[in-house]
Formats: structure tokens, C-alpha cells, sequence
């Protein structure tokens, strides 16, 4: 139903050089509620033709439907996921967004230039939120023009979430659900400073996952709740077991 899409970076040796490698995580929320890692894969840099074979893998592995993926601005992702799931909704995440939007604002400016972006990404529907960017723009524009580029190049990526209802958007709005995992790999792997080839690293990220996901037991919090939404915005595309 949901995916949450994210990588890795780690130091792997190739032809006697050593050099950065990703691996790339998808994760999933399945029809009954609970977290699944669907797989992963190695890779120097993304582009739209390598997420599209990631896509092609995992639906010619049995993944049907996707109904949002959310992501990181993933270079690539969101024309692969057009183009394998066309019906799926792409959303990045609005707290990276956010840091990225910050990262250069001087301290004394940080708090209000965050108050000022909160009534963007909290506004009750994309309407509102058009509003309160365009109020943003006219308030900041000239003395951070970046921010207002970053928003408007990825607007219509960025506020897919404003549609859905309450429960839905706290599941999407955010890449957080992935970012944990991808922190407890991190803990299995932080004494490999360099993995001598693609096959050390990937069997590293599998074993750190194997760990984590056993704790996977349960349906996320408040499934139910989230799990009726989804039957009453996607009622034909829906296959889930409450």
C-alpha cells in the first residue's frame, strides 16, 4: 500500500580503489498493517533508469498496487514510479524539506523563517497552503530566494499528503518509519569502516534488517483508523485485511 524509499552510504572496495556505494532500501506497509522491508539493492548513484529497475523488480516479484511512496527527492524516483505504478502517488518528505530550507538561514532568522514554513506544510488543504507559500514568498523571497525555488520546483511532490485525512498524513508526511531502520543498520554496521566487495555489504544490511524487522510484530499504531481511511479513498484498489 505505502513504501517509504531510502539510502545508505558505505565505503566498498572495487578494482583496488575504495569508493562510496548505496544501498537502497524499500520498505512497505503491507494490507494488514504491518511494516515489511521488500528489498534492497546496490548501486553507485540513482537515476531514473536504475529506480526503474528496482520497480520492475518488485513488481515482477508480486508487488501489485502502490498507492504512495515516499521518499527523500531520490534523483530519478518520481518518473520510475510514474512510469512502473502510474497511479501511485509520490510524496517527499516534508521534514527533509524543511532541513534542506534551513541549512543556510542565520540563527537569528531560523526560528521565524521555520514559524513561517509550519503554515505551509500544516495548512488544511493545498489551497491554504498556496496561500500561506505565496505569503512566505513575498516575506522572505528576496532575501532567500533558494527556499522559495526549492519549494515551487517541488510543490506538486511536496503537498499530495494535504489531501489525505488526518491519520494518512501522519504516515506519509515524513520518511521517518525508514530513517529508523536505516539508523539501526547503521548500529549492526558501525565497526565495517570498508566492506571488501558489493556482496559483504549486502549480506551486512540483510542481517541488520533480520534483526530489526523481529521486533515487526504488531500493526502500526491506530491501523484500524488508517486502514478505514484508505477503504474509503481507494475502495477498488484496496485489499485490506482488518
Amino acid at each position: 500500500m505505502v513504501v517509504w524509499l531510502d539510502g545508505i552510504v558505505f565505503k566498498v572496495r572495487q578494482d583496488n580503489k575504495i569508493i562510496n556505494k548505496s544501498i537502497y532500501i524499500i520498505a512497505g506497509l503491507n494490507t494488514t498493517g504491518h511494516k515489511e522491508v521488500l528489498g534492497l539493492w546496490i548501486n553507485e548513484q540513482e537515476s531514473a533508469s536504475f529506480w526503474s529497475k528496482v520497480l520492475t523488480d518488485l513488481r515482477a516479484r508480486g508487488v501489485q498496487d502502490i498507492l504512495i511512496a515516499c521518499s527523500d527527492n531520490l534523483s530519478g524516483l518520481t518518473t520510475a514510479v510514474t512510469a512502473i505504478f502510474p497511479e501511485t502517488v509520490t510524496q517527499l518528505c516534508i521534514v527533509h524539506q524543511i532541513r534542506n530550507s534551513l541549512k543556510k538561514v542565520p540563527y537569528k532568522n531560523r526560528s521565524e523563517v521555520a514559524k513561517d514554513l509550519r503554515y505551509i506544510y500544516e495548512a488544511p488543504n493545498e489551497d491554504a497552503a498556496a496561500q500561506a507559500f505565496f505569503g512566505f514568498e513575498v516575506k522572505w523571497g528576496k532575501m532567500y530566494p533558494y527556499i522559495c525555488s526549492s519549494w515551487k520546483n517541488n510543490w506538486d511532490n511536496l503537498v499530495p499528503f494535504l489531501q489525505y485525512p488526518m491519520e494518512i498524513r501522519k504516515l506519509i508526511y515524513t520518511t521517518n518509519m525508514i530513517e529508523n531502520l536505516n539508523r539501526n543498520v547503521r548500529k549492526f554496521t558501525k565497526n565495517k569502516t570498508m566492506f571488501p566487495d558489493d556482496n559483504a555489504v549486502i549480506k551486512a544490511v540483510y542481517l541488520a534488517i533480520q534483526n530489526v524487522s523481529r521486533i515487526w510484530t504488531q500493526a502500526i499504531h491506530s491501523w484500524a483508523s488508517v486502514a478505514s481511511q484508505f477503504l474509503i479513498l481507494y475502495p477498488k484498489r484496496c485489499q485490506i485485511i482488518l
